[in-house]
């Protein structure tokens, strides 16, 4: 959440500044800020808003032609209600320190309180400017340089934060530091120019060379004169790891869809191929997975597995679940890593956690890593951002290969999950030989048709367009689902609520008689997944005791089906396949669905209201 960009060098500052500001916005879109330094005076701009709305308000500023440096922020609020005092950058009470700050620094009004005895003031209600006023402070008592002020204030500091800090009287250098946040740095060439931001997407048509401070690092950037990196907590100097990157511009560009959601609904089928390929040989029913093939004991000895995750990630470790159970006869326990980390769990030495995460930086699912590790289980990750903080504090893991997922309702994430969960499982029942091999090439074989058959499920969105147009004014929604689709229901209903903000509710099929069958009426929309296989003929008996109170059924069938079509009000084909992968073609049809009716209601796809893509903050 919040999203941070900087730029020093030789090229004008704005333009990189500004359109960084735009790849981030999925980041955080309450407002946004920008700072430009000209060599003499500092120029600042920052409203409620979008980021075009910072454009606007820029059109005719000086601010645009400002100079060589300049920091950016786009913000999710945190602290402060979201206007144009609360945005950011800052500035310290001299006026000579500026921040932009992505977390939350929770003794914040500890330090405020005394801040303010010594005589300090704050325009703002946020934690930021207490934290660039506490820089200042100490930069003044101590007599020191900007990186040491910044170092020695951070040690006293208590959460999580990502900053860029510059410093007036030091014009030529930008001071970054990160912990439970990330932030990277693009090293342009001979060391002439540097970027900085959230992630990599504002510099990748400048540089492929970036370097991924760790948590509890500080990097000084001088122009000209390179990047020093050092421990915060120690002040020893550590290397700086430069990587290349492997994204592409291409890839964070909307490739002439009207949104990234419905952009990157359309990627799934590459996606899930680019995700299994090089992994599974399916004619001679060979599976290649580094970070399980170098920790087979791990697992083949684990006594459980614990999967812990978030919001549309726990929804893909809940059918990571039915497929580790179902497959390698493994016990596995699924758990909100918000409520993992906090009451105290049974973790032993025999345990091994899935950690699934789409960004790599997920806040509680990190905290959830380090219980388990310090419990001493063995710690897996999967994720899709190459040298994010999940890759990093895992013991070994799998990346998904789904490229950047700009849209903050996850989509290719999702599938893309479930793809390598399902490689686990069936990796594992293999070694464990609860699968026979006929059985593990058929899965192998019927996976790799998954792509295809999601082109050709696709088609089906004009159909699902109709059905938007006469559920778009529901105020209630129920999604049900059985067995390895009962998540699928649960991720329908998350969908629906996070673009639409239509009240939408996933359930069990059969728990319907247990409560919300008291909601069914003329005016509830249902839907159902009733796939043909795994339980049916009780699916079907649960779409009859809608009818019969009048509930209005949206049914996800397979093709051929004839039961279902006689009851349901609107019916949708998926095309047949394993059980076990009905996840990846139900949950399409719900994405699209989600996504035309939250377009028909004039919503904002890509950037809901509340939300952030990652959330890097408790």
């Amino acid at each position: 959440m919040c999203g941070i960009t900087g730029y020093i060098g030789y090229r004008d500052a704005y333009p990189i500044v500004i359109n960084g500001l735009k790849r981030l916005e999925y980041r955080g879109y309450d407002s946004a800020g920008i700072m430009m330094y000209d060599g003499e005076n500092i120029h600042l701009s920052k409203t409620k808003g979008k980021v075009s709305d910072l454009e606007k308000i820029t059109e005719q500023e000086e601010l645009r032609k400002a100079g060589k440096i300049g920091i950016g922020h786009t913000r999710w609020a945190t602290h402060g209600v979201p206007n144009d005092t609360n945005s950011h950058p800052h500035f310290s009470e001299s006026g000579d320190l500026v921040i932009v700050h992505n977390g939350i620094i929770e003794n914040y009004d500890t330090i405020k309180k005394e801040l303010t005895s010594r005589g300090y003031t704050f325009k703002s209600d946020t934690d930021t400017e207490v934290l660039i006023n506490l820089i200042e402070e100490v930069k003044k008592n101590e007599g020191c340089k900007l990186g040491k002020a910044v170092q020695l204030a951070l040690n006293n500091v208590i959460g999580a934060y990502a900053i860029a800090v510059f410093d007036k009287t030091k014009p030529n250098e930008l001071v970054v530091a990160r912990l439970g946040s990330p932030i990277a740095i693009g090293v342009g060439k001979e060391n002439k120019e540097f970027f900085v931001a959230s992630d990599a997407s504002p510099f990748i048509e400048f540089t492929k060379d970036a370097i991924y401070l760790e948590d509890g690092e500080l990097a000084i950037i001088k122009r000209d004169k390179g990047i020093k990196v050092r421990k915060i907590e120690t002040d020893k100097e550590v290397d700086a790891d430069i990587q290349e990157l492997q994204l592409n511009l291409e890839q964070i560009e909307k490739g002439g869809f009207d949104h990234f959601m419905i952009k990157e609904i359309h990627e799934q089928p590459k996606a899930i191929l680019d995700t299994y390929r090089g992994r599974m040989l399916p004619n001679e029913g060979i599976i290649k997975m580094a970070g399980i093939d170098d920790n087979l004991p791990k697992f083949l000895n684990a006594d459980r597995i614990i999967i812990v995750a978030c919001g549309t990630s726990w929804h893909a470790g809940l059918v990571g679940e039915y497929l580790f159970e179902d497959m390698a006869r493994i016990p596995v326990e699924v758990e909100y890593a918000s409520e993992f980390r906090y009451r105290n769990p049974v973790i032993t030495s025999k345990d091994v956690v899935i950690a699934i995460s789409q960004s790599g930086e997920t806040a509680d699912t990190l905290a959830a890593i380090k219980l388990a590790k310090s419990k001493g289980a063995f710690v897996f990750g999967v994720c899709n951002v190459v040298g994010s903080s999940i890759a990093r504090e895992t013991h070994a893991g799998a990346y998904t290969h789904a490229g950047p997922e700009i849209g903050v309702a996850s989509t290719k994430a999702f599938t893309t999950q479930i793809t390598v969960l399902s490689l686990i499982a069936l990796k594992l029942a293999q070694e464990k030989g609860t699968l026979s091999k006929t059985a593990v090439n058929n899965y192998l074989q019927t996976l790799q048709q998954i792509p295809n058959q999601i082109e050709k499920l696709l088609e089906i969105d004009p159909l699902v367009q109709h059905i938007s147009e006469v559920y778009m004014h529901a105020t209630n929604c129920l999604y049900l689902g059985r067995g390895f689709n009962f998540p699928v229901a649960l991720e329908g209903a998350l969908k629906l609520k996070e673009i639409s903000y239509i009240h939408a509710e996933g359930y069990p099929a059969a728990e319907m008689k247990h409560g919300p069958i008291a909601l069914i009426d003329e005016n509830m929309p249902v839907f159902v997944i009733a796939t043909n296989k795994g339980h049916y003929e009780k699916v079907v008996s649960n779409i009859q005791e809608i009818k019969s109170r009048s509930g209005k059924i949206i049914a996800i069938v397979t093709e051929g089906d004839v039961t279902v079509k006689e009851i349901a009000d609107h019916v949708i084909e998926i095309p047949e396949t394993e059980e076990a992968f009905t996840p990846l073609l139900t949950t399409i049809p719900l994405q699209l669905l989600s996504y035309h009716i939250a377009v028909m209601l004039g919503k904002n796809v890509d950037q809901p209201r509340n939300l952030a893509k990652s959330v890097t903050v408790e």
